[in-house]
């Protein structure tokens, strides 16, 4: 209990205490370091990292081993934000969670739908927009023919009117009516309580707007992954020794395995899984940006190496590329789609060079300034 910390805090300062260290172990951490925080200096180590050697187990030996590794300076300190930056990682955490319940609230009505035969996902892109709302209320009520409940399509999409009539013939029940109501409420709620929250995300990343606004130069950065950018690492890149540093906690660097020198898995370590996935969803969103250099980056890594590994390469990069602009507050400068042409014209020359000679091609090299003489 809170009182009973606050009577460890008292003690460990009468008995003249400088250092306290604890194992990062869930969150079981978090309440003594809120209460031990300013008075002490506080060190949350990686379990991993300071694990025993095995044999007899206590909570008062793996206390007395941390207390020795503390005090001789061998437990690496983790990255604890200051509270602010904590509290926005808070909000933007349960944000995912909410993100996630809408999403899957989202396909269990669009699979109650099939039940019912309605195939409305067949023809609209997107079943919950203006057009799919009101077919859906219109489903709910129960009093409109497939022709009416088509003709409340809005857009483009009443090009589809006659494909509509088809899909919204099914047979739709009375418990598929009373699912359907219950899920959008669901689902309306799910986006009021985001909306909300977004609001005060806002109201608390007003003291980093210059480093937020700074990220969102990044290809694929939009106005989420610079929020929990700023949230998950913070913006003082001095407490991290390095970038390789920053994307090995992130989990976004190959792993090392090397045993009788052969190079074993290069499975990625874990990491950070908030930070992670986010890099990782920014990173394929890059591959998208026209002319940019991630774009050219991942699709080479893509031929060889396969969607996942180039995607979580360019996540790597977006890291390397943010702890760069924090620490040093300049802009982003995007190399280039042909800069990997440029650093190796050579090799680019040559297997260009091979693929029109295996179509029978006989090809001949020449500089350019050689051509115009």
């Amino acid at each position: 209990m809170t009182r009973d910390l606050e009577a460890l805090r008292d003690w460990l300062k009468a008995v003249g205490v400088t250092h306290v260290g604890m194992e990062s172990t869930g969150v079981y951490w978090r309440p003594v370091y809120a209460v031990l925080e300013g008075y002490f200096e506080l060190i949350v180590g990686n379990a991993h990292h300071i694990r025993n050697v095995p044999g007899r187990k206590t909570d008062v030996k793996d206390a007395e081993w941390i207390a020795d590794l503390v005090r001789h300076g061998l437990i690496a300190k983790s990255f604890v934000p200051p509270p602010p930056l904590r509290e926005l990682r808070e909000l933007l955490r349960y944000r995912r969670k909410l993100v996630e319940s809408k999403t899957a609230e989202r396909n269990r009505l669009l699979r109650l739908l099939e039940t019912a035969n309605i195939k409305l996902a067949s023809v609209a892109s997107d079943v919950f927009g203006v057009s799919g709302r009101a077919m859906l209320e219109a489903l709910i009520a129960g009093d409109a023919s497939a022709e009416a409940m088509a003709s409340l399509a809005k857009g483009k999409l009443r090009r589809k009117r006659d494909e509509l009539e088809l899909a919204l013939n099914g047979r739709v029940q009375e418990y598929h009516r009373y699912l359907l109501t219950t899920q959008l409420h669901r689902l309306e709620a799910a986006e009021q309580d985001i909306e909300a929250l977004d609001q005060r995300i806002v109201e608390r990343l007003e003291p980093y707007r210059m480093q937020h606004s700074l990220l969102m130069q990044i290809p694929g950065v939009d106005w989420l992954v610079a929020a929990v950018l700023v949230a998950e690492i913070g913006v003082d890149m001095s407490v991290f020794l390095s970038a390789h540093h920053l994307a090995a906690w992130a989990g976004v660097c190959p792993g090392s395995h090397e045993s009788a020198g052969k190079q074993k898995t290069g499975r990625a370590r874990k990491g950070n899984v908030h930070l992670r996935t986010i890099l990782v969803g920014a990173a394929v969103a890059a591959s998208h940006t026209k002319g940019s250099y991630f774009k050219d980056k991942y699709h080479r890594l893509k031929a060889r190496r396969g969607a996942l590994r180039a995607a979580v390469a360019i996540a790597h990069k977006i890291l390397v590329a943010a702890y760069h602009m924090l620490s040093t507050g300049v802009a982003y400068r995007d190399l280039g789609e042909v800069y990997l042409d440029q650093i190796d014209q050579t090799r680019t020359a040559a297997n260009l060079k091979r693929r029109l000679e295996r179509l029978g091609y006989v090809v001949t090299l020449q500089p350019k300034e050689a051509t115009a003489v």
